[in-house]
């Protein structure tokens, strides 16, 4: 994978705030259902959601810094520890003038120094050590008895295969499946289907691991995982801030100024609200518990009003108007300057 602040557009020293608008923005633009003639858009927007995944989380961020993983979040290689000699430590040096090398002879192992001289016998016994005891100075291996002897060893002495690599998707889902869960089949770019449960409560930008569904090892450890990158659709009546709703929801002029109790539409089903008299355009009302749940509780539907007058002209309402105009003038913009 590219550099994920590359992905993201952003710098390195780029905020948390400004990692997570560039992100949204980007969502946006490459997200399939807005790219469904570009047959690499759900790459795309895997790969956006893998460089979310590092930068986008404080401690996976300071350890890509630090080069301790790659872009797809697996850990780098660091070298064996105690490759560089310490004083006494009776390890070979690899410094900076060249690399030891160990010759086995009559005498035993000998090690060359970096020039070609001959730095003496190595430790372990008469004559030199046992290539077993050379290799555990270097690499921490077994040499006592029982241990393998001679030069070759297998893959199972060094450590447990590297499991498979994980496999990135995109699935976008609709608020009702948010707020309620489902399950839906996600087509892999390996050419595999999966039926995908879908937790309530899953917010948008959200990832879902599936483990061991991933590549399989090559070495035969265990296989990877999938993780697939989950997207609300837009709908047409709520707008989502977290786990909170938003609602524009439109009342006559006669509602408005009279007051009156109108039904309002939630993901569970429509509500009853009372509006009261003389509410003007814009009043918002906090309906508690009728957003998306979460782990500390559901959210909260704020509902907007928004006055709408009849189509066309109404001539009796106009000279209402006019009449009220003069005899009752009011400047709802006093203040603004």
């Amino acid at each position: 994978m590219r550099d994920p602040y590359e992905v993201l557009g952003v710098q390195r020293s780029a905020s948390a705030a400004d990692v997570k608008k560039a992100y949204r923005k980007l969502a946006k633009k490459l997200h399939p259902d807005a790219n469904k003639k570009d047959p690499k858009a759900a790459d795309k927007f895997a790969e956006l959601n893998s460089a979310h995944e590092i930068v986008g989380d404080e401690d996976k961020r300071k350890a890509f810094d630090r080069g301790e993983i790659d872009g797809d979040g697996k850990p780098r290689f660091q070298g064996f520890e105690g490759f560089r000699g310490r004083p006494g430590a009776g390890g070979p040096d690899f410094g900076r003038d060249g690399f030891e090398s160990y010759t086995w002879g009559p005498e035993g192992v000998r090690r060359t120094g970096p020039r070609g001289g001959t730095a003496g016998a190595a430790p372990g016994g008469p004559g030199g050590g046992r290539f077993e005891d050379i290799l555990s100075s270097m690499f921490g291996f077994g040499g006592g008895p029982g241990a393998r002897g001679g030069a070759a060893f297998e893959a199972e002495d060094i450590g447990s295969a590297a499991r498979g690599q994980d496999i990135s998707a995109a699935m976008a889902i609709t608020l009702n499946e948010a707020a309620h869960g489902g399950a839906r089949r996600v087509g892999l770019p390996n050419g595999k289907d999966l039926e995908v449960k879908i937790p309530p409560g899953v917010t948008d930008g959200q990832q879902i691991r599936l483990k061991g569904q991933g590549m399989p090892s090559p070495g035969g450890g265990p296989p990877g995982d999938v993780l697939i990158a989950v997207s609300i659709a837009p709908h047409p009546l709520f707008k989502v801030e977290g786990q909170n709703l938003r609602l524009e929801l439109p009342v006559t002029l006669y509602e408005a100024v009279l007051g009156a109790k109108v039904r309002v539409p939630t993901l569970d089903g429509a509500v009853e609200l009372a509006i009261p008299a003389n509410t003007s355009g814009g009043r918002t009302f906090r309906l508690k518990g009728k957003g998306l749940p979460g782990k500390s509780g559901a959210g909260d539907l704020f509902v907007t009003v928004k006055i709408v007058l009849p189509d066309g002209k109404d001539a009796e309402l106009e000279e209402l108007m006019k009449k009220w105009r003069d005899t009752k003038p009011y400047d709802p913009r006093s203040g603004m300057g």
